[in-house]
């Protein structure tokens, strides 16, 4: 089962009507630029085209502009194939009559395609994509300036999503065992990475108490007052 984001401006939501026999879970949003800031985490992406090709092929090239790489399956009449071309950057096209045993398949083609062409050593969590290979970090599309203990901060509470760690805890696979300092040190490095996140800085969340951890649904963070906070 597939966690599906559809980019549509249709009033209904009969975008692909063989979806409703299928059971993978589609949210639907605007299709709007604006609305892409703040877009859930998906396996794959449908972008409405039946009918305002401009508006889709500009969310389509938006959204690889960010940098993301979830595959972008594209939905269309049978009359609007021929206005598709390779800079759209799409990586399927799909007509919006097809059966639920095409949808699945191309869903299932476009997800698996994916999982051999993403390296290894780049983490993928809530909009943030972390290149270990180069030491680069980006929330949805934006680039992070980080210094190296805040890019390695960031790396590790990504790499385990909602998982809690103790300041103790992160100290010790951060900084390491033969680190001198104290665990104040974690908060004043989760309070830069915080900074440096802007309206994503819910990303790290506090475990009163207990530490920190890396929030994936922004719906289901703990909301935890900036008194509390490090």
């Amino acid at each position: 089962m597939a966690q599906l984001l559809i980019l549509t401006s249709a009033a209904n939501n009969d975008v692909l009507p063989a979806l409703a026999l299928l059971s993978h879970n589609a949210k639907l949003i605007p299709a709007q630029a604006d609305q892409l800031i703040h877009a859930p985490d998906s396996d794959l992406i449908l972008v409405d085209a039946r009918s305002n090709f401009a508006v889709a092929k500009s969310l389509c090239q938006i959204l690889r502009t960010m940098g993301t790489v979830t595959p972008l399956l594209l939905v269309v009449t049978e009359g609007g194939l021929a206005a598709v071309s390779p800079d759209w950057g799409v990586d399927d096209v799909i007509l919006d009559t097809a059966g639920p045993a095409e949808v699945d398949t191309r869903i299932r083609l476009s997800i698996g395609r994916l999982a051999h062409t993403v390296p290894s050593n780049t983490i993928r969590a809530a909009g943030v994509v972390i290149d270990e290979a180069s030491y680069s970090a980006k929330v949805h599309g934006k680039p992070l300036d980080l210094t190296y203990k805040e890019f390695e901060l960031l790396r590790f509470l990504a790499a385990h999503p909602s998982r809690v760690f103790t300041r103790e805890q992160l100290l010790s696979e951060v900084w390491g065992y033969d680190y001198f300092g104290g665990t104040r040190t974690v908060d004043v490095h989760v309070r830069r990475l915080r900074a440096k996140l802007g309206d994503q800085e819910s990303l790290i969340g506090t475990v009163r108490n207990v530490g920190y951890r890396f929030n994936v649904h922004e719906e289901n963070d703990e909301r935890v007052p900036n008194s509390l906070r490090a």
